[in-house]
């Protein structure tokens, strides 16, 4: 089976064996195609993963072969996330799931770029949901990457009808502003680039250029899904004393955030990282109801060309990648 592996600064294509349970529970399953997360790119760039790694775990899949208690079967096309809870640990017991030693032990085998993959059992009684038959491939996609705003959004635990400023409008910004409109905020979006704030001004919600921002603006709750160490400065700009910054993306320079200005203002700043099954459950919702709505948010490359894939997306030349592996 074909594999997508990092390789001395590249992504490249590569055979290797193919996979059977060989008495194992759980599922192999064709990978139809996986979207590209901002966390490869950053695996990949900053060389967090070593050479023979395949990323990717965004996947929609077939299943073709299975020994479960569960009731999928051979030929259903599923979505899955690739992290499980425990549920016990002191991490999980206190809302903190993405920080259980075991969710971070799990992951589908290889990985996403791949023709094929190995799922657990654990994976298809938790997370594994099947596709819903509204949803395109690369749309059905979405339902991890969502499930991660989802987290966040619970995590930050605005009141109804409070305004939510999101900074950054890539496909994880658009998506935490659909989601946020969905759990009854009222949103703002920004961004430097034109066609992103356009993007989601056709969703029907309210975007900038932050250029043109009102400087008397504030909101309760700043969502920050910028990458840029210059967003972090405008999240404390428009947050109002007393609000909330929800960090949901790296920086480059890793700075962090002036501690006078939390002390003073009363400012509350927390990171949200993975969902947990629940967060996945509602985000499918989402995705199925249309309350989020992803379709041409992603632009299709052959597993041949992921290497394009990567730097198109680095480039800022796409919203977002979906790599079609099974023609």
């Amino acid at each position: 089976m074909k594999i997508a592996v990092i390789n001395k600064g590249k992504i490249i294509v590569k055979e290797t064996s193919d996979l059977e349970l060989n008495g194992r529970e759980g599922a192999v399953v064709r990978v139809l195609g996986c979207g590209l997360c901002g966390s490869d790119i950053v695996k990949f760039v900053h060389k967090i993963s070593k050479d023979g790694t395949v990323l990717g775990h965004e996947i929609v899949a077939e299943i073709v072969e299975i020994k479960s208690k569960t009731n999928f079967k051979v030929g259903d096309v599923i979505i899955t996330s690739h992290h499980i809870p425990c549920g016990e640990c002191v991490y999980c017991r206190n809302g903190n799931v993405s920080m259980c030693e075991h969710f971070k032990s799990t992951n589908i085998v290889p990985g996403g770029f791949s023709e094929y993959v190995y799922l657990t059992e654990e994976h298809l009684q938790n997370v594994a949901h099947l596709k819903p038959e509204n949803l395109s491939e690369d749309e059905a996609s979405f339902y991890e990457p969502l499930g991660c705003c989802v987290r966040a959004i619970k995590r930050a635990n605005l009141r109804g009808n409070s305004t939510a400023l999101v900074i950054g409008l890539g496909s994880i910004g658009i998506l935490m502003a659909q989601a946020l409109r969905a759990f009854g905020m009222d949103v703002i979006g920004c961004d430097l680039i034109p066609d992103r704030v356009r993007r989601l001004r056709d969703l029907g919600i309210s975007a900038l250029n932050v250029k043109e921002m009102d400087p008397n603006f504030e909101a309760d709750g700043v969502f920050m899904t910028s990458g840029s160490d210059k967003a972090i400065n405008t999240a404390l700009k428009y947050v109002r004393n007393g609000g909330k910054i929800l960090v949901f993306s790296s920086t480059p320079n890793n700075w962090g955030y002036a501690n006078n200005e939390i002390y003073y203002r009363e400012l509350t700043v927390l990171g949200s990282y993975s969902p947990a099954p629940i967060d996945l459950q509602d985000s499918l919702n989402l995705l199925r109801s249309g309350q989020v709505k992803v379709k041409d948010l992603s632009t299709v490359y052959k597993l041949d060309d992921i290497q394009q894939a990567f730097d198109d997306t680095m480039n800022n030349r796409i919203m977002k990648a979906y790599i079609k592996i099974k023609e």
